[in-house]
């Protein structure tokens, strides 16, 4: 779609900065972008440390959720997973609290300062709050070593894993990865993630047999029509995961969910109880472990609550002014 004029996008831009209940993936307050169009609000929350040109796919997200129809949904509502930080084992408990009805959890590993003696007792803590017929899959974000996930993956799944999420970095280590778990009889799909939305061309994971599913969050890859054309393209089962995101965004990974053809894992959009507060009064939160498929629209007082410093809006309306001039080359 065509990007609107930057004036329209920058007029109502509304920045706010929520806190972390607990620090997730380094991020301690969580800062977006709302921007409000003629079919509603979108969010643009691109990572800090995001270039322009990465950023731009974000701001097409949101520039799709505020101006454009949503695809038609085939389902209601859609599963989520509970999501554990790198916490330690004593605090796993009060985390799963705020996911009520979750019969998946999502599981932080390969966390940075900690060893995997700290991943298996947080596995081994979320496997005994949830009991043997819940789902586990664990998240590496890319953080091991072809050597270290092979040994990782061997002895995590003893908590009889649904799939590791990134365990290697580049595209070809997880295809090798693969290829040692087969040798090695360890019965652990893969799944992509940062290889998907962060990589210039998604399809390399499906042309080198590099995953079992693949990991797909609307904002990264440019909407949730694009995300949409990716998953059918790769011809892999597909998980909707969030990016950190405000209710706004959430409605968006919702909308993704709901218009898959296929829908048989969990998705990681429970993400809102991770936040310290929101932009609306009716949170996309999960009722016995679902979320309805429904747009969301923020309550002003929310958004003046959590209005993000005046230097930070500057910050903000300077970062969709690069992503804007580079929306044309973005998907």
């Amino acid at each position: 779609m065509t990007a609107p004029p930057l004036g329209d996008l920058l007029a109502g831009l509304r920045v706010v900065s929520i806190p972390m209940r607990v620090r997730f993936r380094g991020v301690t307050h969580r800062e977006v972008a709302l921007i409000e169009g003629p079919a509603g609000w979108g969010e643009f929350g691109p990572f800090l440390e995001y270039p322009p040109a990465e950023a731009a796919r974000w701001l097409a997200s949101a520039i799709e959720s505020a101006y454009a129809a949503r695809p038609a949904p085939l389902r209601a509502s859609v599963p989520v997973n509970a999501t554990i930080p790198a916490v330690p084992p004593d605090a796993v408990a009060a985390v799963l609290q705020r996911f009520p009805g979750c019969t998946t959890a999502k599981v932080k590993v390969a966390e940075a300062g900690q060893m995997l003696a700290d991943d298996l007792d947080r596995v081994a803590a979320v496997r005994d709050a949830m009991g043997p017929s819940a789902r586990i899959r664990v998240d590496a974000n890319g953080g091991w070593s072809l050597t270290e996930a092979t040994d990782a993956v061997g002895r995590l799944a003893a908590y009889d894993l649904e799939y590791v999420e990134q365990p290697c970095a580049s595209v070809e280590e997880l295809a090798d990865l693969r290829k040692a778990l087969a040798r090695n009889r360890i019965n652990v799909p893969i799944a992509a993630d940062e290889s998907i939305r962060k990589a210039e061309d998604p399809l390399r994971v499906r042309d080198l047999e590099a995953a079992d599913l693949v990991v797909v969050k609307v904002a990264p890859l440019g909407g949730v029509a694009n995300a949409l054309r990716i998953v059918d393209e790769c011809g892999l089962p597909a998980v909707v995961s969030s990016a950190l995101d405000t209710s706004v965004g959430i409605s968006a990974g919702v909308a993704l969910a709901a218009a898959l053809p296929g829908l048989d894992h969990a998705c990681g959009l429970g993400t809102v109880g991770l936040f310290d507060g929101d932009v609306t009064t009716d949170p996309l939160v999960p009722v016995g472990g679902l979320l309805p498929q429904r747009r969301v629209t923020p309550d002003p007082g929310l958004l003046t609550h959590w209005a993000a410093p005046p230097h930070r809006v500057a910050w903000w309306r300077e970062r969709v002014e690069q992503a804007h001039g580079l929306f044309p080359t973005s998907p």
